[in-house]
This record gives structure tokens, C-alpha cells and sequence, in this order.
């Protein structure tokens, strides 16, 4: 389920590297994050549902390949985004 237009301009926002960004993998990973965060919670509703469970394992790996990419680039950008985000890698 697509975020709401509201908490994707805020999680922009609060991630954006300057003014009208919407690229940098911080915000995409942002994103990413806010979106498995929600199917999460639905998958603990419906436990059976397959088909969005495949969506979570998809958006899980492409956050995945987005922090290799900028662990690769920039070790202290990939520090400052797994911090605020919370994520434990």
C-alpha cells in the first residue's frame, strides 16, 4: 500500500541532502523503510497473505542493494541514515 502524500513529504523532508531532493539514497531508503514498516504491521494482521509478502521481501532487498551502494560510496552517510533510521546492520 502506497504511503500517504503527507508522511512521504515529511519523511522527504526529514531526509532530503538539500532542497528538492527526492534521489539521494537516503531518502529512498527512508522511503523503503516506511513502506516495510507498514506492510509489516499488515502482515501481523494476515499472516497468510503471500502476495504482499513477496512485496515486503522485494522492498527489503532493494533497501538492501540501496545501503550497499552507499556504504560503498560513503561510509558516514550510510552511519547517519542506519542511525536515524534504527536499522541494526
Amino acid at each position: 500500500m502506497p504511503l500517504v502524500r503527507e508522511q512521504k513529504q515529511q519523511v522527504i523532508g526529514a531526509f532530503a541532502v538539500k532542497d528538492g531532493d527526492t534521489g539521494s539514497p537516503e531518502v529512498q531508503i527512508a522511503l523503503l523503510t516506511e513502506r516495510i514498516k507498514e506492510l509489516t504491521a499488515h502482515l501481523r494482521s494476515f499472516p497468510k497473505d503471500n502476495h504482499s509478502r513477496r512485496g515486503l521481501l522485494k522492498l527489503v532487498g532493494q533497501r538492501r542493494r540501496l545501503l550497499a551502494y552507499l556504504i560503498k560510496k560513503d561510509n558516514a552517510r550510510y552511519r547517519t541514515v542506519i542511525g536515524r533510521l534504527g536499522l541494526r546492520r
